[in-house]
């Protein structure tokens, strides 16, 4: 059923008419989350969708998993939106997964997490290099209440921090997008499901609050497509994608989104600049195996 509209769509992919949007698009399934549609956003789904009908065709499946990756800003909650409804619109169901419900501690707990690890891997750094005394640590007391330890400008006045950085940086980076910030096993979870044809899925949902975890009973009876939008979906550890899409944002345009969008504090801050960095060197690694590569204007990098 689902190759027959694939070849007739794909029959017609030239001049397809795409419909035009409606005020109530789709969205993801995390609570609260709302969806601006920029139209500049429009053609760049437009163009994925097109590359989507014929890769799905060539692979020739009854269900397909697709997962769209990369960094705040990226357009990934946009491009989600249009690509769920334009797929529902040529008769390919397919619903919206949203990643962000899947990690293992709330926003505020996390942040919480993830400084902690920067802070004692530091400290243990300066220990390693024989760098750390009482007047290290008084510096760092002032430097950890001005939220400044991860600042590389403050190495000018106190060059041992340098040491304090970098072992930080890659306590960091065995913490964050990895097993122990991500419940990738439950994500494999769903993913499976979904592909053996299960009429029903339990899906977790998580708010910002410790209180606010559930899960919804969701009918996938008659879903062709499971559309997993998230920033860590191209890790390695999801399994069962079959066409996986990056969206090529740089550090600089994250930083700005964070900014505009102002949910979270400290969103200039030097250490959510670090973890920025981070975060878009493990996506630098996972868009290498990307099957859609686009920049942020819209140009196909792959294929």
């Amino acid at each position: 059923m689902l190759q027959n509209r694939l070849e007739q769509i794909l029959g017609q992919l030239d001049t397809w008419q795409f419909p035009e949007l409606i005020e109530d698009m789709p969205h993801g399934d995390m609570p609260g989350d709302k969806v601006m549609i920029s139209d500049a956003l429009v053609p760049h789904a437009q163009t994925i969708f097109k590359l989507l009908i014929k890769m799905m065709k060539n692979k020739g499946d009854s269900k397909y998993v697709i997962s769209i990756f990369g960094g705040s800003g990226s357009g990934k909650s946009v491009t989600t939106s249009l690509l769920t409804y334009y797929l529902n619109a040529a008769g390919i169901k397919t619903y919206a997964l949203s990643g962000d419900n899947y990690p293992r501690r709330i926003p505020m707990y996390n942040d919480a997490e993830r400084l902690s690890i920067f802070r004692s891997e530091g400290l243990k750094g300066l220990l390693k290099e024989g760098l750390y005394s009482e007047d290290a640590q008084k510096v760092l007391d002032e430097l950890w209440k001005k939220e400044t330890d991860s600042d590389p400008q403050e190495t000018e006045a106190y060059p041992w921090l340098k040491a304090y950085q970098a072992y930080g940086r890659e306590g960091l980076k065995g913490y964050l997008g990895e097993d122990k910030e991500q419940d990738y096993a439950q994500i494999n979870w769903v993913l499976d499901a979904f592909k053996q044809g299960n009429e029903k899925i339990w899906l977790k949902r998580m708010g910002r609050t410790e209180d606010a975890r559930w899960y919804d009973h969701v009918d996938f009876s008659d879903t062709d497509v499971l559309l997993l939008e998230w920033t860590h979906s191209g890790a390695d550890q999801v399994k069962g994608v079959d066409i996986s899409i990056c969206l090529r944002s740089t550090p600089e345009e994250t930083k700005a989104y964070r900014l505009f969008r102002a949910r979270d504090t400290g969103a200039d801050s030097p250490f959510v600049t670090m973890v920025l960095e981070i975060e878009q060197e493990k996506l630098d690694r996972r868009m290498e195996n990307a099957d859609i590569i686009l920049s942020k204007k819209g140009e196909v990098l792959r294929p």
